[in-house]
């Protein structure tokens, strides 16, 4: 393109323009849209057809480059959907979907091979094929390929789920962008519009990813979409509890998760996601909370939220603006990385923890409505025993979701155990060698999370009213916790075994039963509480546990 007519093509950057006779003559989204859009008025002639670049060129991974020269001479891909989105957005991407013609499954071999990257077929039926690549550093780039839907580049696109996503870049020529559905303009707008009237019809878990896009990239779902919401609902019951599962999940992963949930309430869809969860509206809670349980939990995730940003691997200066998460930042800043990895852990591949704790948060006080009781003579509203029942509708869903059994497992102990570290701050001198060793006895893998529940809980308890003593002594009682499990686990969580149970059988002459695993529990709290150091020890400690035991 010649630099004279770089003037006039500014108003088009980002478009693909039809040229001639030293003007633009029509525009669009494609080279074929503004082909066509050139010859409905003048179809006897033929314009130069070129993309006009934006200012800020799309800045993505060196690992497209790497994939641009393993692919064959002659074959067409396509980069689309999110990784292009972000690309205009100045956000890096992890993950990227190509699409072609032919072949998917032999280039996506191929293209593995030449980079050094693992092969997965997903779906050989429909041509689907994953490449993971990880790098030196641990970090992974997943890229899907997968055939074309329809017989163009633009059927493909129509055929997706919102504008943003239904944008392509050719891999040869990154700057260029394919747009036949304006998502660019609706991303600059900060509009979520759906593809067509069919979208969700043809799969209800888009209303799922709706509100996941529209929360992430604060997009505001057009009236037209939300009608295309509502109206798809049912098609919900449809959908198999992997896809909600997995869809779910993002969500919780996303930021504004409260945002997210509070949407999926209002669009309808809320009951067909987490069918429990409409219990809690409207069921009053005596003070010191100040919202029915309802808004309790959702002011719970917020403050969930910002705890993990405020103590994220990254320290971001201007992230505790207040004096509550200053504290927060004061008492609990040591354990930055420990947080992050322990988020990231994975109970099962590609599934971290992170979304599974806002389940957890979203869950904590299911079990309300079912132990509510007023108190005749105070009227005082109490929830006994609100955590164990809680924590079996919590398993029960996730089992519903198909979450593996380690992950029903972590989350019906987070939930049933939300309350311990609220109990512990009660104490006046702070939590015992005794309480910390049977806080993680019970809570386990998921001790340290709980006290980050805990804390979120306890804000969204009070708000603005949660007095600073109070907020201190919670900090205290996690600090002390989490001190205990990173610092300290030999001494006060996890002791090692000083004699076996066959030494206690042999010694003191007992048959195997249930009374050799409660004698060596009991010798277990003696470790952590610092009675007991040696074998000799261990072994008097034994003695007399068994002869008092026998006494009473």
């Amino acid at each position: 393109m010649p630099v004279s007519r770089s003037a006039d093509l500014v108003p088009y950057a980002g478009r693909w323009v039809a040229y001639l006779g030293g003007q633009v003559v029509a525009q669009g989204g494609t080279p074929q849209q503004a082909l066509s859009a050139a010859k409905a008025a003048r179809y006897k002639e033929n314009p130069e057809v070129f993309y006009v670049p934006t200012d800020t060129p799309f800045n993505f991974s060196p690992i497209l480059e790497r994939v641009r020269r393993a692919l064959p001479d002659d074959m067409q891909v396509y980069l689309v959907g999110g990784a292009v989105r972000d690309a205009l957005l100045s956000r890096k991407s992890h993950d990227y979907d190509f699409v072609l013609g032919e072949n998917a499954l032999q280039v996506a071999r191929r293209v593995a091979n030449k980079i050094g990257a693992a092969y997965f077929p997903l779906d050989v039926e429909r041509a689907t094929a994953r490449v993971i690549y990880t790098d030196e550093n641990g970090d992974r780039q997943i890229l899907d390929f997968a055939a074309l839907r329809g017989p163009d580049l633009d059927a493909d696109l129509k055929d997706r789920d919102f504008t943003i996503n239904a944008m392509a870049v050719d891999v040869r020529d990154l700057q260029a962008l394919f747009d036949p559905l304006g998502g660019a303009s609706d991303l600059q707008t900060k509009t979520l519009r759906a593809c067509s009237s069919e979208s969700f019809r043809k799969d209800p878990v888009r209303i799922l990813r709706a509100v996941r896009l529209a929360a992430a990239y604060k997009l505001s779902i057009t009236p037209d979409t939300r009608e295309q919401i509502r109206a798809s609902i049912s098609g919900l019951e449809t959908v198999s509890p992997e896809r909600l599962r997995d869809e779910l999940l993002n969500i919780l992963a996303a930021p504004r998760v409260g945002t997210s949930i509070r949407a999926l309430d209002i669009l309808g869809a809320l009951p067909n996601v987490l069918p429990e969860l409409s219990s809690l509206k409207g069921l009053a809670q005596s003070p010191p909370h100040t919202q029915d349980a309802w808004n309790h939990t959702l002011d719970t995730l917020s403050h969930l939220e910002r705890l993990l940003h405020i103590l994220a691997p990254v320290h971001d200066p201007n992230a505790s603006g207040s004096l509550v998460l200053g504290l927060a930042v004061m008492r609990l800043g040591r354990y930055r990385e420990q947080l992050g990895e322990m988020l990231n852990t994975s109970l099962v591949t590609d599934r971290s923890l992170r979304p599974l704790l806002f389940l957890a948060a979203l869950y904590h006080d299911i079990g309300k409505p079912q132990s509510q009781k007023q108190e005749s003579e105070s009227g005082r509203i109490r929830f006994l025993e609100h955590e164990r029942i809680g924590a079996e509708i919590a398993a029960e869903r996730g089992r519903a979701l198909h979450l593996s059994n380690a992950e029903v497992d972590w989350l019906e102990t987070a939930v049933q155990h939300h309350m311990r570290p609220t109990w512990l701050a009660r104490e006046a001198q702070g939590p015992s060698s005794r309480a910390i060793y049977r806080f993680f006895r019970d809570t386990k893998l998921a001790g340290a999370a709980v006290c980050l529940l805990s804390l979120a809980d306890l804000l969204g308890t009070y708000g603005a009213a949660l007095p600073q003593e109070r907020w201190g002594r919670q900090l205290d009682v996690a600090r002390a916790l989490l001190e205990a499990w990173w610092e300290h686990r030999e001494e006060k969580v996890d002791p090692p075994a000083l004699i076996s149970g066959n030494d206690i059988i042999s010694e003191f002459d007992l048959t195997p039963g249930p009374l050799i695993g409660e004698v060596l529990e009991a010798l277990r709290e003696a470790q952590a509480e610092g009675q007991v150091g040696s074998r000799k020890e261990a072994l008097d400690f034994v003695g007399d546990y068994l002869k008092e035991r026998t006494i009473s």
